[in-house]
């Protein structure tokens, strides 16, 4: 029996499932100077605030790892006989 497990942020009124283009943004963020502004920009969120509310709620192992190790993780959910949803 296998068991897949997503990540949702909720942010405010929003829910951002993280998925790996999430990630990849996530990657960005981490690795490069961008703002807080483009942050919020990229993942469709209203502001820096909202931005900064989702990275203090984002586990630091998920913006560090590659989006192409997520997609991975990510494709094993579809022959899983279980999906956990674990909203942060």
């Amino acid at each position: 029996m296998t068991t897949c497990i997503k990540y949702v942020i909720k942010v405010s009124d929003k829910e951002v499932e993280i998925d790996d283009k999430v990630v990849k943004i996530l990657n960005t963020y981490v690795r490069t100077e961008m703002s807080l502004e483009q942050l919020a920009e990229a993942l469709g969120l209203d502001g820096w605030s909202e931005a900064y509310e989702f990275v203090k709620k984002i586990p630091a192992w998920i913006a560090w790892t590659p989006a192409i190790l997520w997609r991975r993780e990510m494709e094993k959910c579809e022959g899983a006989d279980e999906i956990k949803i674990v909203k942060i």
